[in-house]
């Protein structure tokens, strides 16, 4: 008689089967979020692809609807999560329906649906919030390292045509302008730094990345990212002081260094900031308070001053508003501007409430730049990377699911 030798610590075919599906779930769930990231990419003539502007705009465009239906393969039954953010922004979409019943032009109704559209996948999302292995923010992490890739590889390609925007770096293999490039420069340092402090990224991982992401930060001459970057890193590293020695020595170090680039490097930095203004310019903060006037000297109705004028490219007589809160007050009235204001509010104490975890920092660096940000950018007012980035703070901050969704 054959004695059969049997296989030690074989596994369970259903566990490799619930593997397969939750990998096949995750696959799709990391296309469905650069899907939506791709919609929140503006299309303009900076790029050196030939492709036709209104191609290029029925790319993004097209991508919500598509990203859309790909979660609805991961969550047919709409399984939702009950959280209090997107409750919040379903209220700033009402705002919007509300302001959309008025005779307007098509562009604003045609924004407000696609602002319903772009909330309603972040609510199919919601079952995946709470993971251990932080998939959103896996998922968001990678498409912003991607569009910093996109850049990099433009600067190799044509140096001068990156330049082309007033000797600012842009994105040229998808159009970028330099501000959202450095929102995502910063984000993707600023994420890697808090994940290092938490032990989930190599020391040699942490410097290639820094190492290839500043240089674009800084080309792009963006203030606002560059302290919103250093904001929320700082207040994300004090939240685990206390019990993280690589922060405290974090910290040490980076306070030498920077005590030290102050003495020496004082006329660049001071160049640096400047970036070609006069002292009206940096006061006007480049001339964005002079269209901010403009927003509060606009003419409006009761019901106007209350919902706002709708949904529009967050621009005044022809002017970029380019703030969040006035460009809110402009497009969605004082309802817009209360409701911003209470979901940060709403996000920074829901953080502060949790244990210390990596995934409490994570969160509070998200929501610290975000609220930097806002102050001098178009935030999370209507569909936006913004928007995505509050989200996966979201995710990050609320209760660990029991389970895998």
């Amino acid at each position: 008689m054959v004695a059969i030798p049997l296989r030690r610590h074989s596994r369970p075919p259903t566990l490799d089967l619930a593997e397969t599906v939750d990998r096949s779930v995750r696959r799709r769930i990391m296309a469905a979020w650069g899907l939506l990231f791709l919609n929140t990419l503006t299309y303009t003539s900076l790029g050196i692809l030939p492709i036709p502007g209104a191609v290029g705009q029925a790319i993004t465009q097209g991508a919500l609807p598509l990203a859309i239906l790909v979660l609805l393969t991961v969550n047919p039954k709409l399984r939702l999560r009950p959280n209090v953010f997107l409750c919040l922004m379903t209220l700033l979409v009402l705002d919007t329906v509300i302001t959309a019943t008025v005779p307007q032009y098509f562009g604003n109704i045609y924004r407000t649906f696609r602002f319903a559209e772009f909330v309603f996948a972040l609510w199919l999302l919601t079952p995946w919030w709470g993971r251990r292995d932080m998939l959103l923010l896996r998922c968001h992490l990678r498409w912003i390292f991607a569009g910093v890739a996109s850049v990099l590889l433009g600067l190799l390609v044509t140096p001068g045509h990156a330049f082309a925007y007033n000797g600012r770096l842009t994105g040229v293999i998808w159009p970028m302008f330099p501000t959202q490039v450095a929102q995502y420069a910063a984000i993707a340092i600023g994420l890697t730094v808090v994940l290092w402090f938490a032990r989930m990224v190599s020391g040699r991982l942490t410097l290639v990345a820094i190492g290839l992401v500043t240089p674009v930060l800084l080309l792009t001459h963006t203030r606002t990212a560059l302290a919103a970057g250093m904001a929320g890193v700082l207040i994300a590293g004090l939240s685990l002081f206390t019990v993280n020695v690589r922060v405290r020595k974090f910290f040490v170090g980076v306070t030498a260094i920077l005590s030290i680039g102050v003495i020496t490097l004082a006329s660049f930095l001071a160049t640096w900031l400047a970036r070609g203004e006069n002292s009206a310019g940096i006061a006007s903060l480049s001339g964005r308070t002079n269209f901010w006037a403009l927003v509060l000297n606009e003419k409006r109705t009761g019901f106007q001053e209350i919902f706002g004028f709708g949904l529009s490219n967050a621009s005044i007589q022809g002017n970029p508003i380019d703030s969040n809160w006035f460009a809110s007050y402009m497009l969605e009235g004082l309802v817009g501007v209360v409701v911003c204001g209470v979901i940060l509010l709403f996000l920074l104490v829901a953080a502060f409430s949790q244990p210390l975890r990596s995934e409490r920092a994570l969160g509070l660096f998200l929501v610290v730049y975000c609220a930097v940000a806002s102050i001098t950018e178009v935030g999370f007012t209507e569909a936006s990377t913004y928007l995505l980035t509050l989200t996966v703070a979201a995710s990050l901050i609320v209760s660990p699911s029991r389970g895998r969704a």
